[in-house]
């Protein structure tokens, strides 16, 4: 059977926030949790992730640089920023840099963060949609100058 759920990883280095966040939210996502951006990398080679949600402030790197160092591998999933420390310059740099859709304060309140997970998705699919629509664009694009090549030729 295919899941249908939306594909939530969550990175966050403190273990307890981890299992907090699966038992919050394992009932309306396929949830997956990393200790480390590494871990995180891993999981995003092996799944279709729909949204990636990191905290900011991780062991050696910062959330907004593990979402930079993820954009070219995995270009797709919906970036959000989680932190209990907000700074201003932190929002600016998640922003600039990694287009992130959200930045969340925690602790974070559940019913304000399903909301931004599925709108989140929403936004995926939407971007899922116009690239393919792009591609069948491109494709009957070829197809028609190759008919009027042979159109020409004839």
């Amino acid at each position: 059977m295919k899941d249908d759920k939306i594909k939530v990883l969550y990175v966050d280095d403190e273990v307890n926030n981890l299992q907090a966040f699966k038992a919050s939210f394992r009932k309306h996502f396929t949830v997956y949790t990393a200790d480390s951006p590494e871990k995180g990398t891993k999981i995003l080679d092996k799944e279709e992730i729909h949204v990636v949600i990191t905290d900011q402030y991780l062991k050696g790197i910062s959330g907004v640089d593990f979402l930079q160092s993820i954009i070219d591998s995995h270009p797709d999933p919906i970036r959000i920023l989680l932190t209990g420390y907000a700074v201003i310059e932190d929002i600016i740099e998640a922003i600039n840099k990694t287009h992130i859709y959200a930045y969340i304060n925690k602790p974070w309140e559940t019913d304000q963060l399903l909301e931004i997970v599925n709108d989140a998705y929403a936004v995926y699919q939407k971007r899922l949609e116009q690239k393919n629509m792009l591609v069948n664009l491109q494709r009957t694009n070829e197809q028609l100058e190759f008919m009027l090549r042979e159109k020409l030729v004839s």
